[in-house]
């Protein structure tokens, strides 16, 4: 047993001065006192004699020792040390992400990771000298913060971890385990203990470090079915309505009959009655009529562990026409393609670009190197513009295709097999741009975005190749032209990650000039916020989107709304993880936490106050 505050044994010079009053002889005063049986037995044997008399055996002087010595040592405050938190400094890291609402835990994943963590504060050594321990608090949620730098005063860390809230973002420790890392490199004795449930724990960037971590594991069951992602397009069917995909995930061991439900602007639209077997994902597709812009919100009716990710909603603008230009020789295949690539494309053809200012939406230059290049969005048909690539541009005769990134968006629903190439452009893959088709000596199709501009680059001419011919041709130029319209892309930053920052280009909204003005945004349940901006800005960032929801936005005169979604497979899947890979040097073990200096200073107290209480029992029970 050791002692967190030995300087308290001073008290202990107490227990002689006790002593010597019970040597001292009372004078002759008479004082009115509450009567005991034990102060009654006292007075009677006093005498006046003498200053000094000899010490008897007396009940009450053992009871006033014994309190003092109880009261003595519950203010040196005893402890036995555990094996937990044992550093002269704990960086500690509390988990906030949506999975850490879990209700399998009471009353929360989180609630739980907090009471646990305040253990270490209760057993963290303070005073002076090389025992001394230090705490850094530090939550990780949307963002990492450091709630409470390194200090010894328990109330600061305990006012730091009661302030910590969950949020509806995905697990994002990676940046607040750097800072930890950074803080206990090269320092004896330093640890870091992460609470979490493991959930997208990502640690393989730590392989190489000497990451000196205590997993401390919460959650107890995967009870949990979740709206994984949302998406809204045109009904291929019918121009005039609007098709929601959707997807419920269920990651438990029973199958889950629900219901789902689709309301747009609060609206309820549609109901389906849904099943999803044990760790499958059920699409369910909905159609319905847009008359405005509006936010299409799924629900899934449901009670499991975590109803944080049963909800999402989706910001849906009215189609607007998409102005394409065709610059070719006279491609067939190409022109109907993308003319029949939505029902809002208005497919213009040229043998040439001249016109910088010219306003298309998107340019497709097929085989043409044009005379002035686009400054918008363009779709590159073996033609290839010298400041988009480094080290120069070779020849390929008959590339193989022997890969292709499927998981990308222009590639959804397309393959390449059985496609054959006669010739292709060679480049190196530049770094704004990612390989969408590879062959094993150069890529064959790119796509990225290049100083705001969208670029999709083939490598071949198509027209020399088997590709026109299969089925998923014209899927992919559907895919191209959506990806390249602006309005989609400008769609697609009205729905964000909970977490992420939403940026919007303040161009679209405010004429040049406009000077200085503010922008106002009432996150989901408010209040509203004000954000001044710059005369000079050019965007406007907001970071503040932790909680899933509708933010709406009032910039001028212009009323805009954005939602915030969870939509994340692996924060839905609840199963505690048992440990965290560590890439190949192996993995973090959970550990159950053992209370580190287990103080017993309450336990004196109480023994303090049962002697009190047992010679008030006896007094009432001599005297009844």
């Amino acid at each position: 047993m050791s002692f967190l505050t030995p300087l308290a044994f001073l008290f202990a010079l107490s227990l002689p001065a006790v002593v010597v009053f019970y040597l001292l002889k009372r004078k002759r005063v008479v004082k009115l006192v509450p009567s005991t049986l034990l102060w009654q037995k006292f007075l009677a044997e006093t005498q006046a004699s003498a200053p000094f008399q000899k010490l008897r055996h007396n009940w009450l002087l053992l009871l006033q020792l014994l309190l003092l010595l109880l009261l003595v040592l519950a203010l040196a405050r005893p402890y036995f040390a555990g094996k937990a938190g044992e550093g002269a400094l704990q960086v500690v890291i509390l988990d906030a992400s949506a999975s850490m609402q879990a209700t399998d835990e009471t009353p929360s994943r989180f609630d739980k990771a907090r009471a646990e963590a305040l253990k270490l504060v209760d057993g963290l050594k303070t005073g002076f000298g090389n025992d001394s321990q230090q705490m850094l608090v530090m939550v990780a949620g949307a963002n990492a913060e450091v709630k409470q730098s390194a200090t010894s005063e328990k109330a600061a860390l305990r006012r730091a971890f009661e302030s910590a809230k969950v949020t509806d973002s995905p697990t994002r420790l990676a940046e607040a385990l750097r800072v930890a890392e950074t803080l206990t490199r090269d320092r004896a004795g330093a640890e870091i203990h992460l609470f979490s449930d493991g959930a997208g724990v990502d640690l393989s960037e730590f392989e190489s470090k000497d990451l000196k971590l205590s997993f401390h594991r919460v959650g107890s069951r995967g009870n949990n079915a979740a709206v994984t992602t949302l998406d809204v397009k045109p009904n291929p069917e019918d121009p005039t309505r609007r098709a929601i995909f959707t997807s419920v995930a269920n990651y438990g061991l029973t199958p889950v009959d629900a219901t789902l439900e689709l309301r747009f602007d609060d609206q309820l639209v549609e109901t389906k009655a849904i099943t999803v077997g044990p760790t499958n994902t059920t699409p369910v597709v909905f159609v319905a009529g847009q008359p405005q812009d509006g936010v299409f919100t799924v629900k899934l009716n449901h009670a499991d562990d975590l109803a944080a990710d049963n909800e999402a909603r989706v910001v849906s603008r009215l189609p607007l026409p998409v102005r394409v230009l065709l610059v070719t020789k006279g491609n067939r295949f190409l022109e109907k393609a993308l003319a029949a690539a939505g029902p809002n494309v208005e497919l213009a053809t040229a043998t040439d670009f001249t016109d910088a200012d010219a306003k298309f939406d998107l340019v497709a230059l097929d085989d043409i190197t044009p005379t002035v290049w686009p400054g918008g969005n363009v779709l590159a048909i073996h033609v290839a513009h010298t400041n988009w690539f480094e080290g120069g541009i070779g020849s390929l005769d008959g590339p193989a295709i022997v890969d292709w990134r499927n998981t990308h968006p222009l590639l959804r629903f397309v393959t390449f097999d059985n496609v054959q190439i006669a010739q292709s452009l060679a480049v190196k893959t530049p770094t704004w741009a990612v390989a969408l088709v590879d062959s094993p000596q150069a890529p064959l199709v790119l796509a990225g975005e290049l100083g705001r501009q969208r670029i999709v680059w083939i490598g071949f001419d198509t027209l020399q190749s088997t590709w026109p011919l299969r089925i998923s041709y014209p899927i992919f130029l559907a895919n191209v032209v959506d990806w390249l319209n602006p309005a989609s892309a400008a769609a697609a930053q009205f729905s964000i990650r909970a977490g992420d920052a939403f940026r919007m280009p303040l161009g679209d909204y405010l004429a040049p000039g406009a000077g200085a003005l503010t922008a106002k945004i009432t996150p989901p349940g408010g209040p509203e916020r004000t954000i001044p901006l710059d005369a000079t800005a050019r965007e406007l960032v907001f970071g503040d989107t932790g909680k899933q929801g509708v933010y709406r936005v009032t910039l001028g005169t212009n009323q805009l709304a954005f939602a915030a979604n969870l939509l994340d497979p692996v924060e839905s899947n609840l199963k505690p993880r048992d440990e965290l890979s560590l890439g190949r040097r192996g993995e973090v073990t959970a550990t159950a936490l053992k209370r580190a200096n287990l103080e017993y200073w309450r336990w004196f107290a109480l023994a303090g106050l049962a002697v009190m209480m047992a010679e008030w029992w006896w007094f009432h029970r001599r005297t009844a």
